[in-house]
């Protein structure tokens, strides 16, 4: 509903607002406090207008949260797509990752498996390309399905992970390293081998190489045993 639109109040009554001011301070509110600290009451109080009138705008925090999200997938610029399949598979999944890590609390908003349909047009298309790009490879449907979901489950948890990590480290939660006794260190030799150098490896950023690595692999499985085109 437009301001325009909106029906006269009392003398005195705060104007209705427009969902683009109502983003606007959803998006304030989830940088500050965090998306999960978001409330349609909280999210009111924060632009100075009553939790009704807020209703007219977005059914629920659910409502609110995919609306952020449509908002922030229309501003992701379409990426130019190579020729060849896999590397289109790439360039979406990077343009994924890309978007999200910008906005890591959107992934765990989207970390459930029927989350596909509930996604704006923007979004999608770069689904599609990563499906597309399967089955130019030579998967079938299904296994272009199996491809998009495993990049994805990698993406999101890459994301989560980096995010999690990020906060702890602002929060002055730097983890220690592991005291490994010789008896352990025994056992374990190379994790103990490792102890001093693991935090920094672990921090490297390396989804580029690792998506290409996992995006092979999955195009060779799915490959190796779906059914041969006939091209006759």
């Amino acid at each position: 509903m437009s301001p325009n639109a909106a029906p006269h109040g009392r003398v005195g009554r705060p104007p209705v607002t427009s969902r683009a001011q109502i983003l606007i301070a959803a998006r304030r509110l989830i940088d500050r406090d965090g998306w999960d600290k978001l409330t349609i009451r909280r999210l009111a109080g924060e632009i100075g207008i009553g939790a009704t009138t807020l209703y007219h705008h977005v059914r629920d925090k659910e409502d609110l949260l995919l609306l952020l999200i449509h908002e922030h997938a229309d501003q992701i610029p379409h990426p130019d797509l190579p020729a060849e399949p896999r590397e289109r598979i790439i360039t979406a999944a990077t343009a994924i990752h890309d978007s999200l890590a910008a906005w890591p609390w959107a992934a765990e908003v989207l970390t459930t498996d029927g989350f596909i349909m509930r996604l704006g047009d923007s979004a999608l298309w770069l689904v599609e390309v990563i499906l597309a790009g399967a089955i130019d490879h030579g998967c079938t449907p299904a296994q272009s399905v199996y491809v998009f979901r495993s990049i994805w489950y990698y993406t999101v948890g890459e994301i989560l992970v980096r995010a999690h990590s990020a906060r702890a480290m602002a929060n002055d939660e730097v983890p220690v390293s592991r005291e490994f006794s010789s008896q352990l260190a025994a056992q374990l030799p190379r994790l103990a081998a490792l102890n001093d150098q693991w935090a920094k490896l672990a921090s490297q950023d390396t989804y580029p190489q690792a998506l290409r690595a996992f995006v092979d692999g999955l195009l060779a499985q799915a490959t190796s045993t779906a059914p041969r085109r006939q091209d006759r």
